[in-house]
């Protein structure tokens, strides 16, 4: 069971320092500007981007649900 918790920590930690390189190009073309307006524009379209998962879970989750729910009380 330990080998499988460090496998997985160690997995994680692998799949994570790779991320860091997917922002290099942001960040150097943000921190060139120096009005800060397009880096809040870009700030505004991840946080755009970031709602419709929070919103798509849980109505697949709800409808899941019902459908769950009906198939079980029509046995």
């Amino acid at each position: 069971m330990m080998k499988k918790i460090v496998f997985l920590f160690l997995f994680l930690m692998v799949s994570v320092a790779d991320t860091y390189a997917q922002c290099a190009m942001c960040r150097a073309v943000l921190e060139t500007e120096d009005g800060g307006v397009k880096a809040e524009a870009v700030n505004d379209g991840i946080v755009y981007l970031m709602i419709f998962p929070y919103l798509l879970v849980p109505t697949a989750l709800y409808f899941s649900y019902r459908v769950y729910k009906s198939k079980k009380v029509a046995k």
